[in-house]
């Protein structure tokens, strides 16, 4: 096991180190950059910014040579400053990037690690019934809703229960986290939080479910046609026995490695939904960040990811050993 570890340790930082290398080539090929908004609104207003002082923006924020050896050398640098977990300063945020991003990260991770629990909870038993009662009127009605849920975008299903719940019943806030006009105390912050978050969640467990439920339907129709269920309904097993005691236990790999993403998305914010709800969350961040062509924040953030798609994949592997006794890390 400690074999396999240190193995798969080393093939991530070869990872890491791709990724990273792609990720700054693809952010410095980028069609406009930070220089060139800042200096197009200034424009904007009347005023016209001298080409002395553009240039001396640019090598200000280190963005002045284009060449290839220059993107090379920026390259260098920003690697040799990531090894001592430095990821620079934003230039939209002026902070340091990695403050940002844990300051931010806490908002995204609550939402998605409730959303996470309440989709899986969900799905897992959508998809079993779905497969136990195969071309039911109940197997048809699920998968239908959930083709429904997966068939709406983000943006507008978000727009559509804000215009229902928030704007025509006022059941829920419109958007943001908390109400900061009132004073109150923690069990009302709490219960405040969980008011305004309700319509995100919402949203992203029911664009989550489609996809888990589908594949927890795949596998588990797989499962039940194996020769071993058939000779467990040939000894008289109750079918519920059959299901859930034999057949869905060995559903579990495939779902096990659905979990590799998991990592990734608890941290990561969802940019779409969270901009939406105008909630203070680290996708909504990165979003701004993007489009304000940040290049530190950027490169910082897709780091972030990328680790943590490592460590997601990583943890998978390991689970394929307590899932299933006969696999054998080596």
């Amino acid at each position: 096991m400690l074999k396999y570890i240190l193995k798969r340790l080393g093939l991530s930082i070869i990872i890491l180190l791709g990724v990273s290398l792609i990720i700054y080539v693809l952010v410095r090929c980028m069609p406009v950059d930070f220089i060139e908004q800042k200096i197009a609104e200034i424009n904007q207003g009347g005023a016209q910014v001298p080409q002395e002082t553009i240039d001396a923006m640019y090598e200000m924020y280190g963005l002045g040579d284009d060449s290839f050896w220059g993107v090379l050398s920026g390259y260098g640098s920003w690697l040799w400053a990531l090894c001592r977990f430095d990821l620079g300063t934003s230039f939209l945020y002026g902070n340091s990037v990695l403050d940002e991003i844990v300051s931010h990260m806490g908002v995204s991770f609550a939402i998605a690690f409730i959303a996470i629990i309440f989709q899986y909870m969900i799905a897992i038993p959508l998809g079993v019934t779905a497969a136990t009662h195969q071309y039911a009127f109940r197997d048809y009605l699920v998968t239908v809703l959930v083709m429904v849920g997966i068939s709406l975008p983000s943006f507008f299903f978000g727009r559509l229960l804000q215009d229902l719940f928030s704007l025509k019943l006022g059941w829920f806030p419109f958007s943001g986290l908390e109400d900061t006009t009132k004073d109150m105390t923690f069990i009302e912050e709490l219960g405040d939080y969980l008011w305004h978050i309700f319509l995100p969640l919402l949203a992203l467990v029911v664009l989550g479910i489609g996809g888990t439920m589908r594949y927890m339907r795949t596998n588990m129709l797989e499962v039940l046609n194996s020769d071993y269920i058939r000779t467990a309904r040939a000894k008289g097993l109750k079918e519920s026995k059959v299901v859930y005691k034999h057949a869905f236990r060995n559903t579990m790999i495939p779902i096990v490695t659905m979990m590799a993403g998991i990592l990734p998305t608890l941290f990561s914010g969802a940019m779409i939904t969270e901009q939406v709800f105008d909630l203070p969350g680290i996708g909504n961040h990165a979003l701004k960040a993007t489009l304000a062509a940040d290049i530190p924040f950027i490169m910082g953030y897709n780091m972030f990811l990328a680790l943590l798609s490592v460590i997601g994949v990583l943890l998978s592997d390991l689970m394929y050993a307590v899932v299933d006794p006969r696999v054998k890390l080596a």
